[in-house]
């Protein structure tokens, strides 16, 4: 294992992170053992939020033992300082640490969220208090916009940025990259995988390791997945014509159906919540069914407000078919909400 500085923060962690949203639906024995098992073959980079349900705890349980052997970084949604604060606090109890390496403020991608987070009493207040506390070393933000991750890194405020990166989401190659690289800041490559879009994890990491300031952190739930993502990085990386062929058929394949979650089709006049429903499929994936439908139940229920309008379709850059897109994942929703009865 290779291990990289995480651009000013000085903290040196490995080439491969750990994503921890899928131990969200193992049992804690098997959740301790993964995650265990992954450091013992060098990662040290986990990565949370107070949102993934009981990820933390299990961080926690696993490695609580090996604090000043790992780098844990957690998140927060919340937009004002009272809730940011609890979450802070939350995070802390559930990892059993008395600091965070790195606190992320997450999904900051609409200007307004912006305003109410470095307005009097919003979250920015509470996280900055808590890194004059020790409570945090570091702070991050992530985002799923590019125009608004870049002027996040131009306000020159954090120490890292997560953006999905991958090939078939590859809008950090360029400016956002080198801006990055020009204030040492960290590039945590989220959705290495395109939110569970690409199934050929070999060619995934083919296209990752051609940029090495990105450090991927792919969900891990099984041994056998971490030894065959940690392999990758035991042979030279060699990139084919036949590979960058695959990679746009891939491209050409999701290109009619596949949300970016660049969230151009919102807000809905209904109240719909778009963007997240329409991941539905993905997350029921990447978490379970039982847990998904727990996770995702307000935006999935709120899919019946749907009125097949349209002016989603007319906002969004990909000319998706998005009312029919969203009652067939309520429909997906609604036989795995079925499931827990």
């Amino acid at each position: 294992m290779q291990y990289r500085k995480l651009g000013k923060t000085g903290l040196k962690i490995s080439e491969v992170g750990f994503g921890c949203i899928p131990i969200i639906r193992l049992g804690s024995d098997d959740a301790i053992h993964v995650l265990r098992y992954a450091f013992d073959k060098g990662i040290n980079f986990f990565d949370t939020a107070n949102a993934y349900h009981d990820s933390e705890q299990k961080i926690g349980l696993a490695l609580s033992g090996h604090r000043d052997e790992i780098v844990i970084a957690t998140k927060s949604g919340k937009r004002d300082a009272a809730g940011a604060a609890e979450h802070i606090e939350n995070s802390l109890r559930r990892l059993q640490t008395d600091y965070i390496d790195l606190f992320q403020l997450h999904q900051v991608s609409k200007e307004k969220d912006w305003e109410t987070i470095t307005a009097p009493g919003g979250a920015m207040e509470a996280v900055l208090k808590a890194k004059e506390q020790g409570k945090i070393r570091h702070i991050g933000i992530t985002s799923h916009s590019y125009t608004m991750a870049l002027k996040l890194i131009k306000t020159g405020l954090f120490a890292t940025v997560m953006f999905p990166f991958s090939f078939i989401e590859d809008s950090a190659l360029g400016e956002m990259l080198r801006l990055t690289q020009e204030q040492d800041m960290g590039f945590l490559s989220m959705k290495p995988f395109g939110g569970g879009a690409i199934d050929n994890a070999a060619l995934a990491f083919k296209f990752l390791r051609q940029h090495s300031e990105a450090i991927p952190i792919p969900g891990f739930d099984t041994v056998d997945y971490i030894d065959e993502v940690l392999s990758f990085y035991e042979q030279p990386n060699i990139v084919t014509e036949e590979d960058n062929a695959l990679m746009e058929k891939y491209r050409k394949d999701l290109g009619s159906q596949f949300c970016r979650r660049c969230e151009y089709c919102q807000p809905c006049p209904n109240g719909v919540m778009i963007t997240p429903a329409m991941g539905y499929p993905i997350l029921a994936k990447r978490m379970s069914p039982e847990v998904s439908v727990i996770f995702a139940k307000n935006p999935m229920e709120s899919v019946t407000e749907c009125i097949g309008c349209g002016e989603c379709i007319t906002r969004c850059p990909y000319d998706l078919p998005i009312p029919d897109i969203l009652q067939r994942n309520y429909g997906m929703y609604i036989e795995h909400k079925n499931l827990n009865k």
